[in-house]
C-alpha cells in the first residue's frame, strides 16, 4: 500500500471505513455497489483495492482485529491490570457480533479465516498474553487460565453473548458471571 499515489490511499482507506460502517449496520450481505457508492467512488476503483467482496471483508476483518491488538498492546502498561483486562474482554465481547458476521461471511465464501488472520492473530494472542499476565500477577485474574483458555471463553461468550439477541439485561448477566468466573476463587 505504500507503493500507492495518496489518492489511491485515501480512496482505499474511505472504502475501508465505509465498508465497516455499512457491514456492521447492514450484514455483509450488502452489496460493493452500495459500498463503492456511499463511499463517493466508482465501483472499479473499489475493485483495483479489492478484487472480491471477499477481499474487502478480508480486509475489514483484518482491520478489526488489528485494532483490538493495538488496544490490548495500549493497555498493556494500564496502572490497574485487573480494570484493563476485564474491560479488553468486555469490550471484545461487545464487538463480537459484527466480527462474527464477518468471519461467518468469509468461511461460507471459502476463505480459511485462521490462515488468512494469521499474523494478525499471533499479534493479537501476544498482546492478550501480557494482558492476562499482569492481571494475574496483579491477583485480579486466577492464576491457571491460560492463552488458548482464554480465547475460547472469548469465542463463546461472543456467541453466548449473540445468541440471546438484543436483550441486554441478559447479555450483561452473562457476561458477568463469565468475568466472575475468571476471578481467583
Amino acid at each position: 500500500m505504500t507503493g500507492l499515489r495518496a489518492d489511491a490511499r485515501r480512496n482505499r482507506a474511505r472504502l475501508l471505513e465505509v465498508a465497516e460502517t455499512v457491514f456492521a449496520a447492514r450484514g455483509p450481505g450488502v452489496s460493493t455497489e452500495e459500498i463503492a457508492r456511499e463511499a463517493g467512488v466508482g465501483v472499479g476503483t473499489l475493485f483495483r483495492h479489492f478484487p472480491t467482496k471477499e477481499a474487502l471483508l478480508q480486509a475489514v476483518y483484518l482491520g478489526r482485529l488489528e485494532r483490538l491488538a493495538e488496544q490490548a498492546e495500549a493497555l498493556a502498561d494500564s496502572e490497574d491490570p485487573g480494570t484493563a483486562f476485564f474491560g479488553y474482554f468486555s469490550t471484545v465481547v461487545d464487538q463480537a457480533e459484527v466480527k462474527n458476521a464477518f468471519v461467518d461471511a468469509l468461511v461460507e465464501a471459502g476463505v480459511d479465516v485462521h490462515t488468512a488472520s494469521s499474523e494478525t492473530g499471533d499479534r493479537l494472542r501476544t498482546a492478550m498474553a501480557v494482558l492476562l499476565g499482569r492481571a494475574q500477577q496483579a491477583g485480579a485474574v486466577r492464576a491457571d487460565l491460560q492463552v488458548p483458555e482464554l480465547v475460547a471463553l472469548l469465542v463463546g461468550t461472543s456467541r453466548a453473548v449473540e445468541h440471546v439477541g438484543g436483550d441486554h439485561e441478559v447479555q450483561h448477566r452473562l457476561l458477568t458471571v463469565v468475568l466472575d468466573g475468571l476471578r481467583p476463587r
